[in-house]
């Protein structure tokens, strides 16, 4: 039975995956070990062993093509297995894209003229000629090395490696090609092969206002047309998703101490007169001392309070922290400033204030623009948790869902806690993973233990 070869997971987030080179055609008869093909990751190019000796057939993973992980691309046949062509189907050949024999009428490939190489001596292209030579030797090779040879028009064999047992690296490559650039002859003009540079592949057009009203039958919907306010939010999401690399953080935080110091502070508010009568200074909201927290854990993970650009990472010196507000028609940030130096109730007062004049668009470009970072809370709605998209030029967000009752388990006991879940956005470029978590746990700690917030 024919051994069947697979695409490989090589990633732990890898679904699918394409093949950059063949090193072995249809038909070529390979040994295991010999190196088949070649996957290309957004980290590494892995080069595949062949699982089994015998000859190459039914190659169908094409170059450059997205394949399934596990799914077959081609079978190995032992030497004395008989080769069957899979019915309306002839093999491709990976290199050239031609077919490489013609099923009869019984299914089997009559014999072939051509002549097949094993992957470790492929024909190589003449830098000058464009002839087809064999190459002498196996020669070893790091992918990097025989990307970088393949584009200068070199034969690996020919470049003696000064890597691990011989093997060809960079460097190598490098003083192979400043070698033979200095030595190769001037051409006249009209000989000299000028490499045009492939035109790179244009990003995916969204669908056209045409292509989404054909879906609809007429006279089923109503067109309202965009604000300015809607257009600014849509071009600010799409460049923030596909220009900053977001990753997420989760984690739950206890709330029955942050609860229970809430109540007090709102109790021991004092009053003062107005004309609807008496009042209290001060009212605060968990989200009030979400707010305080994250503040407070920025300054205590000071590397994590940052801003990403081209040239320098910015690093701040105080906690502004934007709060995310619906408003009719959109959503807007007023910015706490200097959260990190205020008090609860300041804080509180302040947020008010914010968000009224938000929600009446009487907010000045400085109420709204910049900030550290921000804090967005869905759980008013019954939200559990959620993931928020980064607001340049923050480098975090978090997302803060309910406070609900929930079993734990506290020293081998089930009990009933009330729990938040928050999950931070965080901007790659900026914080990593080790830093983000950090970030993470101080607020954990500061909303589990808020007492520390009035200090």
């Amino acid at each position: 039975m024919p051994t069947e070869v697979i695409l490989p997971k090589v990633d732990m987030d890898m679904a699918t995956g394409q093949i950059s080179r063949w090193f072995a055609e249809e038909g070529a008869h390979v040994k295991k070990g010999d190196v088949l093909f070649e996957i290309e990751t957004d980290k590494a190019a892995m080069e595949i062993d062949a699982p089994a000796s015998g000859t190459l057939r039914n190659v169908t993973g094409k170059e450059r093509v997205d394949i399934p992980v596990g799914e077959p691309v081609a079978w190995i046949y032992a030497d004395d297995e008989v080769y069957e062509a899979k019915q309306g189907e002839a093999p491709i050949s990976p290199l050239v894209g031609e077919m490489s024999a013609q099923p009869t009428e019984g299914g089997a490939v009559p014999p072939t003229s051509r002549s097949f190489a094993p992957p470790s001596a492929l024909p190589a292209i003449s830098p000058t000629g464009g002839e087809i030579s064999q190459s002498p030797s196996t020669a070893r090779a790091t992918p990097l090395a025989r990307r970088l040879a393949r584009e200068a028009g070199l034969s690996i064999a020919g470049i003696k490696g000064s890597g691990p047992r011989g093997r060809v690296v960079r460097a190598d490559v490098e003083a192979a090609a400043a070698a033979k650039g200095a030595a190769a002859p001037a051409q006249p003009a009209a000989e000299i092969a000028v490499e045009v540079p492939s035109a790179p592949v244009p990003a995916p057009k969204p669908m056209s206002d045409d292509q989404v009203l054909k879906l609809f039958a007429e006279g089923s919907y109503e067109l309202v047309p965009h604000d300015n306010m809607r257009k600014t939010i849509a071009r600010r999401l799409v460049e923030a998703k596909s220009t900053i690399p977001h990753f997420y953080l989760t984690l739950d935080c206890e709330l029955d101490a942050l609860l229970a110091l809430r109540t007090q502070l709102n109790a021991a508010a004092p009053m003062r007169k107005t004309d609807k009568g008496e009042v209290p200074v001060y009212k605060l909201s968990v989200n009030d001392m979400v707010i305080k927290a994250m503040a407070m854990a920025l300054m205590a993970v000071p590397d994590a309070n940052a801003s990403w650009t081209e040239n320098a990472m910015v690093k701040h010196k105080h906690a502004d922290v934007g709060v995310a507000v619906s408003i009719p028609g959109g959503l807007i940030t007023p910015i706490i400033r200097k959260a990190d130096e205020k008090t609860l109730s300041t804080i509180s007062n302040e947020m008010k204030d914010l968000a009224s004049r938000a929600r009446s668009r009487k907010l000045t470009p400085e109420e709204y623009q910049g900030g550290t970072t921000a804090v967005s809370n869905l759980g008013m709605f019954g939200i559990k948790d959620f993931a928020a998209v980064i607001n340049p030029p923050h480098a975090t967000i978090l997302a803060v869902g309910a406070g609900e009752e929930r079993a734990v388990v506290k020293k081998g006991e089930i009990k009933i806690a009330t729990i938040m879940s928050v999950t931070l956005s965080t901007d790659h470029r900026a914080v990593d993973g080790a830093l983000g978590a950090e970030l993470l746990g101080a607020f954990k700690r500061m909303i589990e233990n808020p007492m520390g917030m009035l200090v």
